[in-house]
């Protein structure tokens, strides 16, 4: 029997009851697009914190006290994280291997203006913080120097505070209420969006000094600053000196260790944290979509047992006609493969309709989150369905292959 022959009749077979053969996709179908939909939003958050990391400045280094950084909050909501003090800070802006030290208080309270209220980050930071994370006034302007030796009670706004406070109206020269002080507003920022999922727009910025007295705190929240050479170096140079101004034993290789009470983290660590947490991700998700694979391909077999058992006459009439067992066990082969591809191809689209749904919301809320697709992903995707359909196909094929036409064509 010619190929095209069998070809055309597992075809048929598989497009005759087209109700059955859907439903025996549904794995199939779900774990493809599973697959799709997961990588693309994989791909597209990386696109997006990549974009944020790049952002922040390929030099940029961070200091936080305490040993888990950021993800402890402020220091004013946990008062035993007081390990980076003003005199840490001194200390750090005599090294070499960093500039523009700049660190960072958070202030407290409430931000009203007449009956306006908004309940946004308050930060203090020096104007070396402008130079570490490009940031520009589109009006009025940054507090300086001036302001800061001076301890002036001026601030900053982001377009999105401003706008709550302010509504359309320019907020340049009038006073809010920072908790219980008023501070001028000298200046509106530049729109940034959101970086690390926080909205960079709904924010206040103030003259470090003047937040420092105000908050009457002698430690910081955080430290940012520029390596002036190699990151590596800044990084060590900057845990030796607190090592040692905090009287922690060095450890002998060099890797931060339990004893330390603060944390030091560059962009570039970030790329790397997050090339490993991707990596993670995707070998989690393949693991999910082996399993919704294996279980179509399951329910694949299924079918294609019963398909046997209620064709059997049919079996036996073609192998009385000339067909042979190989000729059987291309054609019920074929069915499977048929039936795995199309239904990956199916997931495949199903998936990237539902990445596009996802990218037309996301984008509203995040920006640079564009459609993104990993191709690697989509063609393994493929690749395992028409495994699958090969892999669990092979027995029911085998048993059509074997029946015995006399016996076949008396079967009821």
């Amino acid at each position: 029997m010619k190929l095209r022959d069998t070809v055309t009749i597992a075809l048929k077979a598989v497009t005759g009851n087209r109700a059955r053969s859907l439903l025996t996709m549904l794995g199939i179908i779900i774990g493809v697009g599973a697959v799709v939909l997961m990588t693309s939003v994989g791909e597209s958050m990386q696109s997006v914190i990549l974009g944020q990391i790049s952002a922040l400045g390929p030099k940029t280094v961070a200091i936080w006290p305490g040993k888990n950084g950021p993800e402890q909050g402020a220091a004013t909501l946990n008062p035993d994280f007081d390990s980076i003090t003003m005199n840490d800070i001194e200390a750090l802006r005599r090294l070499k291997t960093i500039a523009y030290v700049t660190p960072v208080i958070f202030m407290p309270g409430k931000v009203k203006y007449g009956t306006e209220e908004s309940d946004v980050t308050v930060s203090g930071t020096t104007p070396d913080s402008y130079i570490n994370q490009p940031i520009i006034a589109t009006e009025g302007r940054l507090h300086d120097e001036q302001d800061e030796l001076n301890g002036r009670q001026v601030a900053v706004l982001g377009p999105d505070t401003a706008r709550d406070l302010f509504g359309n109206s320019s907020p340049i020269g009038k006073r809010i209420d920072i908790g219980n002080q008023k501070f001028t507003v000298i200046g509106v920022l530049e729109a940034k969006g959101s970086q690390f999922f926080q909205n960079m727009d709904e924010r206040i910025l103030v003259p470090f000094e003047t937040a420092r007295v105000a908050s009457q705190r002698s430690y910081v929240d955080m430290v940012g600053t520029m390596a002036t050479g190699d990151i590596a170096d800044a990084i060590n140079d900057i845990q030796f000196l607190l090592r040692r101004r905090h009287h922690i034993i060095p450890p002998t290789t060099g890797i931060a260790t339990d004893n330390d009470d603060f944390l030091v983290r560059s962009a570039e660590q970030a790329q790397e944290i997050l090339g490993t947490v991707s990596t993670s991700l995707t070998a989690f998700i393949t693991m999910i979509a082996t399993v919704s694979l294996v279980v179509g391909g399951i329910g694949i077999m299924n079918i294609m047992l019963v398909a046997v058992t209620e064709r059997t006459r049919e079996i036996g009439l073609r192998k009385a006609l000339g067909a042979n067992r190989n000729d059987i066990l291309l054609q019920f082969l074929i069915e499977a493969i048929v039936l795995t591809l199309l239904g990956g191809i199916i997931g495949l689209l199903l998936g990237l309709g539902m990445n596009a749904l996802v990218v037309g919301i996301a984008s509203k809320f995040l920006e640079r989150y564009i459609f993104a697709v990993n191709f690697i992903a989509m063609a393994a995707a493929l690749l395992m369905a028409a495994g699958t359909g090969l892999a669990f196909g092979i027995y029911p094929a085998r048993k059509a292959a074997g029946l015995n036409p006399i016996e076949a064509l008396r079967y009821e």
